[in-house]
C-alpha cells in the first residue's frame, strides 16, 4: 500500500560575525538565536526511534559555533562545544551540503561555485559531517549548477517545487510535487527533491499535528505510489522559533506532539531521510529546473529582485563580478584575496535592500588592493 513520507529541513545560517555582533549589541537576542542550534540535538535524540529531520548549516555558521569566544560566551545557558560535538554521531539528522558564505548561486561567477561549496565541505569534514544532499542559500537554483554540484559529490538537490516542469510531456502537480525527478545537463545528472512551498509557510510560521495530518493527506490524495512530502524553512527565525517557552514553539507545540503520534503507530505520515526515500524509490522522470528561489519578505522567488532589485543592489554585483574576473585572472590561487571575494557575495549583504550593500564594497576592496600587492611584489 502506498505510504506518505514526510522529509522535514531546516536551514540554519548566520552571516559573518553576526553572533557577536548582538551578543554585543542585543544580547537577549543572541541568546534566543543559540539555542535554536541546541534544540534539534535534543528533540531528535529524545524520538530517535521515530525522528528524522535534514539540517542546512552555512559553513560561516559553523565556523561561528566553534569560535572559543562564541563558545565561552555562552556557556552559562548552553554547552556549545558539547552540541557540535554530538551533532555527527545523530542518526536521526541528516546534513545537507551549502555554500560556504551563503551566496545566492545564480547571482555569483560561475568560477566561485566550486570555492564555496569545497570550503564547506571541508569545514563539514573538519567536524565530522558528511552530506549527500545539497540545500542552495536563499533556494537559490539553476540548472548550470547540476555539473558542479555533481563534480562535488552531491546526489540531490532540494529546490522550490514551484520552480519544476517536466521535461516533456504532462504531468499532475502532485507528482511533480511528492516524488524525486531527475535533472540533466551538460550530460551530468543530480536527483532533485521538490520543496512544498505552502506546507513549508506554515512550517515556518506556526502549525499542529492535526492540520498538518489534515492537509497532508488532502494535498497528496490523488498522488500515486508512496510519496515524500519535503517542508524546509529556517530554523532560527521568527518568534515561532526562538520561542523560549518551548512548549509554544515549533518543538514542543509541533515536533514533540508529531513524533508522539508517530511513535503509537497509527499516524499516517512516517518521517524519512530523503537519501533513504530516493534509495528505496529510485527516480525515473526527467525534470527542467526554471532558475529561481524560494519566497521570502513580500517576493515570489520567481526572480531576483529581492537581491538585485535597486540601482545599488545591482552596482554592488557588477563590483563583486568585476573583482572576481580580475583574481581569477591571475591564474593562480591566493587565500587571502578568495576570502575576501567569497565572502562578500554572502546573500544577506543584497538581502536588506541596500542596508548591507555596503559590506560587498569593504570585501572587493580588500581584495583589489592584495591583488595589486601581490602583483607588485612580482
Amino acid at each position: 500500500m502506498p505510504r506518505i513520507y514526510h522529509a522535514l529541513g531546516l536551514h540554519m545560517h548566520q552571516p559573518p560575525g553576526n553572533i557577536d555582533l548582538l551578543l554585543r549589541t542585543r544580547e537577549w537576542e543572541a541568546k534566543e538565536i543559540i539555542l535554536c542550534y541546541e534544540r534539534p540535538l535534543r528533540y531528535v535524540s529524545r524520538y530517535e526511534d521515530v525522528a528524522r529531520i535534514h539540517l542546512g548549516f552555512s559553513g560561516i555558521l559553523l565556523e561561528q559555533l566553534c569560535s572559543p569566544h562564541i563558545i565561552e560566551s555562552f556557556s552559562a545557558i548552553l554547552d556549545l562545544k558539547r552540541v557540535m560535538q554530538e551533532y555527527p554521531a545523530a542518526r536521526g539528522i541528516e546534513f545537507l551540503g551549502m555554500g560556504y558564505y551563503h551566496p545566492l548561486f545564480p547571482l555569483i561567477p560561475m568560477e566561485d561555485w566550486k570555492p564555496q561549496i569545497e570550503r564547506w565541505k571541508q569545514r563539514a569534514k573538519a567536524l565530522g559531517l558528511s552530506a549527500q544532499g545539497f540545500w542552495p542559500p536563499e533556494m537559490g537554483f539553476c540548472m548550470e549548477m547540476i555539473p558542479v554540484l555533481k563534480d562535488t559529490g552531491f546526489k540531490y538537490v532540494v529546490v522550490d517545487s514551484v520552480h519544476v516542469k517536466p521535461k516533456s510531456g504532462s504531468m499532475r502537480r502532485e507528482d511533480i510535487m511528492y516524488k524525486p525527478h531527475i535533472a540533466e545537463y551538460n550530460s551530468a545528472e543530480i536527483v532533485i527533491i521538490p520543496r512544498d512551498r505552502d506546507i513549508s509557510n506554515a512550517q515556518e510560521s506556526g502549525l499542529d499535528p492535526g492540520w498538518f495530518e489534515q492537509e497532508v493527506m488532502h494535498k497528496t490524495e490523488r498522488c500515486e505510489g508512496n510519496c515524500l512530502l519535503t517542508t524546509w524553512s529556517d530554523g532560527e527565525n521568527g518568534g515561532w522559533f526562538r520561542q523560549m517557552h518551548e512548549p509554544s514553539g515549533f518543538w514542543g507545540h509541533f515536533f514533540a506532539p508529531y513524533m508522539e503520534e508517530v511513535r503509537r503507530g497509527d499516524y499516517p505520515i512516517t518521517p524519512i531521510k530523503i537519501s533513504e526515500f530516493v534509495e528505496e524509490n529510485p527516480p525515473s522522470t526527467y525534470v527542467e529546473v526554471r532558475t529561481g528561489a524560494w519566497n521570502v519578505a513580500n517576493t515570489s522567488g520567481y526572480d531576483f529582485s529581492q537581491w538585485e532589485g535597486t540601482e545599488k543592489q545591482r552596482a554592488a554585483i557588477e563590483e563583486l563580478w568585476a573583482t572576481s574576473r580580475e583574481y581569477h585572472r591571475l591564474g593562480r590561487r591566493i587565500p587571502e584575496v578568495e576570502e575576501h571575494i567569497l565572502r562578500a557575495e554572502t546573500s544577506c549583504n543584497l538581502f536588506w535592500g541596500d542596508a548591507w550593500v555596503h559590506r560587498i564594497y569593504e570585501d572587493t576592496k580588500a581584495a583589489k588592493e592584495l591583488m595589486r600587492s601581490v602583483q607588485s611584489d612580482n
